[in-house]
């Protein structure tokens, strides 16, 4: 009965109260609003009359430590309980139930439960999970709640869904588990026998194999030779036939059950669709038979004793009488150069992978493998071999062999990978510069120079004539870049013409270009450098090769070689000018047969090159010009960082100490000029070796504003001084000094002088 509202008679219940937070009820779903409140509280969670009330999860006492869910506390924590239940059979006579064993899994972490039957071979039920992991409410009339942990006990009999389990025994860690939960276990039970489970083991142990029985162990070699697979390369000539051609294939025999697998090598262009397998993996018969007959070919026969007198008595034959033998290919029948029968097709194997040959090798003792060269057809207008159609006067020749692979006329298509990896990159021009000159009688053709320019990227050609001064010829180019073939090509032939080569162009070389022959004269540093770099591919830069030929040259002739020396270095330098090495071995390459590259060749690899000694007024002349460039005006602040450092105020810094101050304040100059600047500049060394500048002295005269130094040479000055070095009359010459000494001392190595 509530109090009268009289005065001293009523209550404030929010006395105490500090949570007024209101519970979410409406919500949309499927863009409709609901009311989703009847089991959530009123405000501050105050419980409301009439709301409904969630069932309770298993109530486990919390140890010790902080306070965790129980998701995080029992994650990964099952009880795991043994049952069975039985099930009534109607259908049968013979039995009247069957008992079916299972297991019950309590998920700790959410009170789900989880029922597993083990699957039992030929029991023709769908066994394995029974029940899904899910919460299970209890039967009614408490469906409204949901088993938990206490309501499991080894002994007690549970009801899923109309089900009775009874639990007859639980594992170690749940036994653990309820006993700390207070629980008193009861004894394990044993779980009664299924009749028909005993029925099915009595007949699988009364069946008996039929004697004799023959057993094929085919795991142990598969489990030996699994993914090992020989590969043979062979070819099947089918030229005999209407339109045949050689048809290249791969042979795949898998050693792990012995079959075979060929697979067609189709070419682009081929006009051939390019089936998945040419045959299809199987043993491979060796010889070609009819088709036998259904039930003539099993794997054992089968022998009516006593006929049709009581019943019949049926036994293997043990003889194998009448079995038909059908002889396969096996690993030793293939061999490299042998001929194999493919269902009637004549297949050779041509050659074998590295694999192949090493298990040869090991297994047989097979050590000589001859690769066989697969037979081209001959003559005939569809031969694969043929050159093609003559040249039409359009285009290129490729142009006219492109217009005849199909029936829409096309461009011919360029190297690509060649083209990717010799085009341009970064200071890698990948184009070979050449000097060269006119081989000619004519003494206004005699002077003039041409730079032949060979690319990497598509072996194309370019030849540009450099004006000179009263010449009497403008200059210019003199041949646009195309790809030349070499002489002695028909223009109108259906063979393919061969082009020149990279190969084919030295020092020394006489090229014709359109008509025009043309004596190679010199070469740029970085075609000296390429081929020199690449020496298997051009011979005449290959060192070992060439001192081979001089070794045989100068078998007789070693005495004379040092003698002709030694008076071109009287002051004993050991080393002679690339013009005095080039007269001593003049009479030498004569006979040798050798070619001028070949000597420029040698004169390289045994070159001497004096230090060059840079002006410290250019370099700070060129430190002035990129300070003025820039306005940079802070020597000052530059000479304070660098006292800074000079903790022993001797007036010097290290040079690497410096480029860190010059750093520091932001010097706009390049860092390798800044580096020789310092170098030109040293006065002493450090104990770490290092060299030593006065810093003082260095910040002076790169004062642009007080000490104005000339401004260095120019670089278009330069170029155009390099460019003139090809004149005529220049004196450029591949290296200005060759050392003798080591020269002859590898002569004389190789052959006995």
């Amino acid at each position: 009965m509530a109090l009268p509202f009289l005065p001293g008679n009523s209550f404030n219940k929010n006395l105490g109260k500090d949570k007024y937070h209101k519970s979410h009820y409406f919500d949309h779903k499927n863009e409709t609003p609901f009311l989703f409140g009847d089991n959530k509280p009123g405000i501050g969670g105050d419980p409301l009359p009439g709301q409904r009330v969630d069932p309770p999860n298993s109530k486990i006492p919390p140890g010790e430590g902080s306070r965790s869910p129980a998701w995080v506390a029992f994650d990964k924590q099952v009880l795991s309980f043994d049952a069975y239940f039985q099930e009534s059979v109607q259908e049968r006579r013979e039995e009247q139930y069957r008992v079916r064993h299972c297991k019950i899994y309590f998920y700790l972490e959410d009170d789900s439960i989880q029922v597993i039957e083990a699957r039992l071979k030929n029991s023709g039920l769908p066994q394995g999970t029974l029940v899904r992991r899910h919460r299970i409410p209890k039967p009614a009339p408490n469906d409204n709640r949901f088993f938990t942990v206490e309501d499991f006990n080894v002994g007690q009999n549970i009801t899923f869904y109309g089900k009775t389990f009874r639990i007859t025994g639980c594992d170690q860690f749940t036994e653990n588990f309820l006993r700390k939960l207070g629980v008193r276990i009861g004894l394990p039970e044993t779980q009664p026998g299924d009749p028909y489970a005993d029925h099915r083991k009595a007949l699988d142990e009364s069946m008996q194999p039929l004697r004799p029985y023959e057993r094929h162990d085919t795991l142990r070699q598969f489990l030996d030779h699994d993914r090992h697979v020989l590969r043979f390369f062979c070819c099947w000539d089918d030229t005999d036939s209407l339109y045949g051609e050689n048809r290249e294939m791969v042979l795949h025999y898998f050693l792990s059950d012995d079959t075979v697998e060929i697979r067609e090598v189709v070419k682009a262009n081929s006009g051939r669709d390019a089936a998945p397998c040419f045959l299809r993996r199987q043993p491979l018969p060796k010889n070609v038979e009819d088709l036998r007959q259904p039930g003539e070919l099993c794997d054992r026969t089968v022998l009516n004793v006593f006929g049709e007198i009581q019943g019949g008595r049926y036994i293997l034959d043990n003889l194998k009488t009448g079995t038909v033998k059908v002889e396969f290919y096996t690993d030793k029948d293939l061999t490299v150069g042998s001929c194999i029968n493919v269902f009637g097709r004549k297949f050779l194997l041509c050659d074998c992978d590295e694999f192949t040959r090493e298990y040869y090798s090991t297994k047989y003792g097979i050590t000589e493998f001859h690769p066989v060269t697969c037979k081209k057809p001959t003559g005939g207008a569809c031969a694969s071999g043929d050159s093609g159609a003559p040249y039409n006067g359009f285009g290129s020749e490729e142009d006219s062999m492109a217009n005849t692979k199909g029936l829409i006329p096309a461009p011919p298509r360029k190297n690509i990978v060649q083209l990717i990896d010799k085009d341009k990159k970064g200071l890698e021009s990948n184009v070979l510069r050449f000097l060269a000159r006119l081989v000619t009688d004519k003494a206004i053709d005699k002077d003039r120079r041409f730079i032949v320019n060979f690319f990497l990227s598509d072996d194309s050609i370019l030849v540009f004539e450099p004006p000179q001064r009263n010449s009497g010829f403008q200059g210019g180019k003199f041949l646009e870049r195309i790809k030349l073939p070499k002489p002695g090509h028909e223009r109108f032939s259906t063979k393919a013409p061969e082009y020149y080569q990279a190969y084919d162009f030295y020092v020394g070389a006489v090229l014709e270009i359109n008509k025009f022959k043309m004596e190679i004269l010199d070469a740029d540093e970085y075609a000296y450098k390429y081929m020199e770099s690449n020496p298997d591919y051009f011979l005449v830069a290959n060192v070992n090769r060439v001192m081979e030929k001089l070794r045989r040259a100068a078998q007789g002739h070693c005495q004379e070689l040092q003698s002709a020396f030694a008076a071109k270095d009287p002051n004993d330098s050991k080393r002679v000018s690339y013009q005095d090495f080039r007269c001593v071995l003049d009479k030498l390459a004569k006979c040798g047969n050798f070619v001028e590259h070949e000597l420029i060749t040698v004169a390289r690899f045994y070159g001497y090159h004096p230090p060059e000694e840079v002006d410290a007024i250019v370099l700070l002349g060129s430190v002035q010009a990129h300070l003025c460039k820039h306005n940079f005006e802070l020597f000052n602040r530059l000479k304070e960082a660098a006292q800074h450092y000079d903790t022993e105020s001797s007036g010097s810094l290290p040079s690497a100490t410096l480029v860190t101050v010059c750093r520091t304040v932001g010097l706009p100059v390049p860092a390798d000029l800044l580096r020789a600047t310092l170098g030109a500049l040293a006065e002493s060394t450090s104990p770490d070796g290092d060299s030593c500048v006065n810093y003082c002295e260095f910040v002076d005269r790169i004062n642009w504003r007080d000490r104005p130094l000339p401004p260095p040479p120019d670089a278009v000055a330069q170029s155009a001084k390099a460019e003139d070095s090809w004149a005529p009359g220049s004196g450029r010459q591949p290296v200005q000094f060759v050392q003798c000494c080591a020269f002859l001392s590898d002569l004389s190595g190789g052959a006995a002088c």
